[in-house]
């Protein structure tokens, strides 16, 4: 866990955050104002019952009017049944508006994310991403729908109900209230504690997120290595701490509320042995002496669930406070450009890379004063050691990261000017783990774009070797390859990949070990396919087998992230230098 959430307290009132939090009401403000209405339509009508029973009691039940009493009781029926009508009304409203506003907070949390910089992704993992996207805001729907509301509402009831007490009796309130600061003190007690357990909740959610979603990711890994075991005792200890925090906030609940209760009996008690005695000194009637009772339930219910409300407004407040960090995170690609590719498709574009230096992390320079020049329609190839920087290369040239220092052109035109749609457009990628997402063979080749006709898609298949396996595949281009592909073989996946760049056409292609973990007869087909898609496209080829690479253009050896050495494969070896040296260990035999 990040040391910044840990920090994250969040207030009760944090007026910035509230404020800022409440815009998103702005385009349900007619609904909100209407549920607040019911509020305190609820709030009056709630303290109206005991009056009612009170003036029952007194002005017809004792006077022996039966039909004044009729009266009263379809007039008490009309009030519960009103509120009931009322109460409906407000919780759907309620509900209804905190369901919009975090579809649309989710929907800009999103839209966000998506924005971001890959260098946020390399340190963000991706469990508590899901945290904030779906635990965090799904906390702020508690926050208007039994939040802020109902805080109000339940307020307006106290005073309400402490009004008509004070009116009736002033030194029988008192008498009643004098249990008042015991209910206060132990609200504030259980109110913090709440707050500490139910952070550390949150805490433990996130981690058994991104703990679950870090290992169902590399289960291969586990297997492999016969980590099991080990992995077992480490989500234990986690699943151990998640459940301890939801036992630590379940017991303060237990402790709190019964003490509620044995306050509100004490109050109760207080006041039939102090009313009674004014009933019999007819200073007080019995109805009023009954309604007291009634508002004593009510005015303790609220108090005690206010308690509850208000840890719901602090989580909020929390939840709300992580999830504005996120939106207020700015590792954004500037999108300024406003150059657009030439719509006609020529022989592909011209690159070039003109002292390009860059750290993911300064001064850890992963590239250093790179430079080279690729003319349209010509094969680049990168050639080095794990490390020396040849992936960085293509990151940079479809811009996912911005660099330090240098310029990268394509077509002529350095890449910032570009508008990101447009230069991304121009670049087809092929890695050597191919992503596949869950769902059918022609959603991944098109991306869910439904303005590509299966015609399209079926002749990009057929042009690079794809259509055969593809038909035979139970439902053909409906088949779904289910999560990352895990139903396809390797080549088959590249295959799909293939067939993706040839369907969106771009002008430069690359492919980072496209074939550095297929088979031999499955290479053989790829290696057509490769050929195929390459063919009238600028590419760019990262390759540790120096076999796929030989009719490259020019070849580009970096090591530590330098360049040291550039030209043909021809060209190369007679340098006799570090390519020389790759191609003796790869191609000839040692001796014995």
């Amino acid at each position: 866990m990040a040391k910044s959430e840990q920090k994250v307290s969040g207030k009760v009132l944090d007026w910035t955050l509230a404020q800022r939090l409440f815009q998103y009401v702005r385009p349900y403000r007619s609904v909100f104002l209407f549920a607040l209405l019911l509020t305190i339509m609820l709030a009056v009508l709630g303290p109206l019952r005991p009056v009612l029973v009170q003036m029952t009691l007194d002005n017809y039940i004792i006077e022996g009017d039966l039909s004044g009493l009729q009266m009263m009781i379809m007039i008490i029926v009309g009030a519960i049944v009103l509120e009931t009508i009322i109460m409906y009304g407000n919780t759907y409203l309620t509900n209804w508006l905190g369901q919009s506003i975090i579809k649309d907070i989710r929907k800009q949390v999103f839209k966000h994310v998506l924005r971001l910089e890959l260098r946020f992704f390399d340190k963000t993992p991706i469990g508590t991403l899901q945290t904030r996207v779906i635990n965090d805001v799904e906390t702020l729907n508690d926050v208007f729908t039994s939040g802020l509301v109902r805080i109000i509402g339940q307020l307006l009831q106290l005073f309400a109900i402490i009004g008509y007490m004070f009116y009736v009796s002033w030194d029988l309130s008192l008498a009643v209230l004098t249990t008042l600061p015991l209910l206060i003190g132990a609200t504030i007690v259980f109110k913090n504690k709440v707050k500490v357990a139910f952070q550390q909740v949150r805490k433990s959610v996130s981690e058994m997120n991104a703990f679950l979603q870090e290992h169902i990711s590399g289960m291969n890994i586990i297997h492999l290595f016969n980590r099991e075991e080990v992995e077992m005792d480490r989500f234990g200890e986690i699943n151990y701490r998640l459940r301890k925090s939801n036992i630590n906030s379940v017991l303060y609940y237990s402790v709190y509320f019964p003490v509620i209760e044995i306050i509100t009996a004490v109050s109760v008690a207080i006041l039939v042995w102090y009313g009674a005695g004014r009933v019999m000194d007819f200073q007080l009637r019995f109805g009023e002496l009954v309604a007291f009772i009634m508002f004593v339930q009510m005015f303790f219910r609220p108090l005690r669930m206010l308690a509850d409300q208000f840890n719901v407004l602090q989580l909020g407040m929390v939840s709300a406070e992580r999830i504005f960090k996120i939106l207020d995170t700015q590792t954004f690609i500037d999108d300024e450009g406003k150059q657009v590719a030439a719509q006609e498709k020529t022989k592909g574009v011209g690159i070039q890379f003109e002292n390009v230096t860059f750290a993911y992390k300064e001064p850890e320079w992963v590239l250093k004063d790179i430079s080279f020049d690729v003319k349209p329609g010509h094969k680049l190839a990168l050639v080095g050691s794990t490390g020396s920087g040849k992936t960085t290369i293509i990151n940079l040239l479809s811009r996912f990261y911005e660099i330090q220092k240098g310029d990268i052109l394509v077509n002529g035109v350095n890449i910032k000017e570009y508008k990101l749609d447009e230069l991304r457009a121009l670049i087809g990628v092929v890695l050597q783990d191919v992503f596949l997402f869950s769902g059918s063979v022609y959603d991944n080749i098109t991306l869910n774009n439904p303005n590509i006709p299966m015609e399209v898609v079926e002749t990009s298949a057929r042009r690079v070797g794809a259509h055969d396996f593809i038909s035979k595949l139970p439902g053909g281009y409906n088949y779904n390859v289910q999560e990352r592909g895990a139903s396809l073989s390797l080549g088959q996946r590249q295959l799909i990949a293939f067939a993706r760049v040839m369907t969106y056409d771009p002008q430069i292609l690359v492919l980072d070990e496209a074939t550095a973990n297929i088979d031999t007869e499955s290479e053989e087909i790829i290696q057509q396919a490769i050929e195929t898609v390459m063919a009238g496209r600028t590419s760019v080829i990262i390759a540790h087998r120096l076999s796929t690479i030989q009719q490259a253009d020019q070849i580009l050896v970096l090591d530590k992230g330098k360049m040291v050495e550039k030209g043909s494969h021809e060209e190369l070896l007679q340098q006799e230098g570090a390519y020389y040296q790759l191609h003796q260990k790869q191609f000839i035999a040692p001796v014995s």
